[in-house]
C-alpha cells in the first residue's frame, strides 16, 4: 500500500485541502497526518520554528528533565539564564542545544530572535548501556548506564 508522490504542481494546487487534513486531529491516534519531507517543504509546515536535538547523551533522562523543566515555556535569554547558572551535568548540553535550535531558527527559517521561547523541550530514554560488576562467589550484577535523546523546538512568541 504505497503513498502516491505528488509532483510540485499537485501539492501547491492541493494546498489548503492539505494543510486542513495536516491540522485536523486524527480520530484514533490523535496525531497529525504524516507528510513526507518534499511536502512539508512544499506546504511551508515547521518554519514557524526553530529544532535541535541530540541523541544518546550519557546522562540519565530522569536527571536531564530535571533541568528542563525549569526552563520549558520561558524566552530564550531567560533559559540561557537558567541553564548557566543550574548546577548540573544536563546544564551544558542543554546551552548547547538551544544555541543550535537558536542558530536554526534564525539562519534558516528567518525568525526574529527576540521573539523565541522555548515551545517544546522533551527528554526521551536512549539506548541503555549493559555492563557487568563482578560480586562475591562468582556471580556478577548488571550495570545500566542509562542515556537519552533530547529534543528542543523553540517558536516566536504571538504579539
Amino acid at each position: 500500500m504505497e503513498k502516491k508522490v505528488m509532483s510540485q504542481e499537485e501539492l501547491l494546487e492541493k494546498k489548503e485541502s492539505l494543510i486542513k487534513q495536516y491540522n485536523a486531529v486524527h480520530s484514533k491516534s490523535k496525531r497529525p497526518v504524516l507528510l513526507s519531507k518534499k511536502e512539508r517543504k512544499v506546504l511551508g509546515i515547521g518554519k514557524d520554528e526553530g529544532r535541535a536535538s541530540v541523541r544518546a547523551i550519557r546522562i540519565p533522562s530522569t536527571k536531564v528533565k530535571l533541568v528542563i523543566d525549569l526552563i520549558r515555556g520561558k524566552s530564550l535569554d531567560e533559559a540561557y539564564g537558567i541553564v548557566m547558572h543550574t548546577p548540573r551535568a544536563a546544564s551544558e548540553i542543554l546551552y548547547k542545544l538551544l544555541k543550535s535550535a537558536e542558530a536554526n531558527a534564525v539562519n534558516n527559517n528567518e525568525l526574529d530572535r527576540e521573539l523565541l521561547y522555548v515551545a517544546e523541550i522533551y527528554a526521551n530514554q536512549g539506548p541503555t548501556l549493559k555492563r557487568i560488576m563482578a560480586r562475591a562467589q562468582g556471580r556478577a550484577n548488571r550495570i545500566r548506564k542509562r542515556t537519552s535523546n533530547i529534543t528542543v523546538v523553540l517558536k516566536e512568541k504571538n504579539q
